[in-house]
């Protein structure tokens, strides 16, 4: 099993941005939708994506973003969002995206790891959708 500085950098960069984008989500749901079931849904993802994170506390020791290559980075796609709603949409793809990711790089750590980001990634879809069905009117 390959447990290398570059994995744990990966896996905690990528820990971090689902979480992180799934709170945007998540507040978004809940505080300009204010739909309990939805916020709660995506609550109950952050929350497993946060039971990973401790189990791989040992990532944060690799953590190096004062010399990360593209922390000065800022493409133009990702300054524009026109509405709430596109800010939702754009969390949901960073959470998809970092979820994916995760779900590779513990193949080579932890198995069980590796199974529980697919399972988030799969319910982050369902929870897409049912977000997008609900609210693509407003």
């Amino acid at each position: 099993m390959e447990s290398s500085a570059a994995c744990k950098r990966i896996i905690d960069a990528n820990l971090n941005r689902s979480k992180e984008a799934l709170r945007v989500v998540e507040d978004i749901i809940r505080f300009g939708y204010d739909d309990e079931e939805l916020a709660t849904f995506s609550k109950s993802i952050r929350a497993l994506l946060g039971s990973i994170a401790k189990k791989h506390i040992d990532s944060i020791e690799h953590r190096d973003t004062q010399n990360d290559c593209l922390t000065k980075v800022t493409l133009k796609e990702e300054k524009n969002r026109d509405s709430l709603f596109d800010v939702l949409i754009a969390n949901f793809k960073r959470t998809e995206e970092s979820l994916r990711v995760l779900e590779e790089v513990f193949k080579l750590i932890n198995i069980d790891s590796s199974l529980l980001c697919k399972q988030a990634r799969y319910d982050t879809y369902i929870l897409e959708k049912k977000v997008y069905d609900r609210y693509k009117k407003h």
